[in-house]
């Protein structure tokens, strides 16, 4: 009876956690989308900024630009890394040990600490100066640990049972981890870099110290903003507020239609 007590108040209080999760969120949403949606016009995806129609067309050319960049540098090396951490490292190594410790270490470090970094390495040392390219590899370093990370546990989590199975019809360990391993766990795999898009899209303290905030479409060693750049500059004018509501509309859509792009390639591989 004393535990049925206490599985109920339990229950309540997840129910209304989530509640109170959910409100949150969609007041938030709300807040966004109803300061900055009326002031959505086509002036501001004009393919030129200026004062006058403070377009964010160049921001969202950069923040593209910016996310698949970084991935390409990121990725390989995140998953690759896991494979290595999982399927051929020993699991008492020490140096694996220091590995898993300082990538855990390396996800909570704030951004900040990051762009001083990515100044002080890609833009003063190797002379990449403020640049998109020195912004791209800032990132790439700051979203590798959580790809590693969460790779790792989705290569943990595919059952034993698969590479038993592989490895008895003949495959090699290599072609195991390719062709079985690697599928089964790529829902996990694009959890992490579905997570590893938000942080990218939602920078700016690390993108002013190395890409800085030029508002037009940047090559690699131009400066060049992105989204969340150009939110920062608009509210910190002060004259533009209305517009920076409608930046931060459209890019919570961006990072919404990566997220379903992802998912769906995630359950098309499944499914294949």
């Amino acid at each position: 009876m004393q535990r049925d007590y206490f599985s109920i108040i339990f229950s309540c209080a997840i129910q209304i956690s989530t509640i109170i999760v959910l409100g949150a969120f969609f007041l938030l949403i709300g807040f966004i989308f109803y300061h900055g949606i009326q002031y959505v016009t086509p002036s501001l995806f004009e393919w030129e900024y200026n004062s006058s129609n403070v377009s964010m067309m160049p921001a969202i050319i950069n923040t593209l630009g910016m996310i698949i960049l970084s991935l390409l540098f990121a990725m390989p090396f995140g998953i690759f890394g896991a494979v290595f951490l999982t399927e051929y490292g020993k699991q008492q190594s020490k140096i694996l040990m220091l590995v898993r410790v300082a990538s855990e270490t390396l996800v909570g470090i704030p951004s900040i600490v990051y762009g001083l970094f990515g100044y002080l390495a890609f833009v003063i040392y190797f002379g990449f100066k403020i640049s998109f390219i020195a912004g791209v590899l800032t990132l790439a370093i700051m979203v590798l640990p959580l790809i590693l990370r969460s790779s790792e546990e989705a290569l943990k989590s595919v059952p034993l049972a698969y590479r038993e199975a592989s490895l008895a019809l003949g495959a090699g360990k290599l072609r195991t981890i390719f062709s079985i391993i690697i599928p089964a766990a790529i829902p996990g795999i694009l959890a992490g870099v579905i997570l590893s898009i938000g942080r990218i899209v939602g920078e700016s303290a690390a993108l002013l110290y190395t890409s800085g905030s030029v508002a037009k479409v940047a090559g690699l060693m131009d400066s060049g903003r992105t989204l969340s750049v150009h939110m920062y500059a608009l509210s910190s004018e002060g004259q533009y507020i209305n517009q920076a509501y409608s930046t931060a509309m459209v890019l919570i859509l961006i990072v919404l239609a990566m997220n379903i792009f992802s998912n769906l390639i995630a359950k098309k591989i499944t499914k294949g």
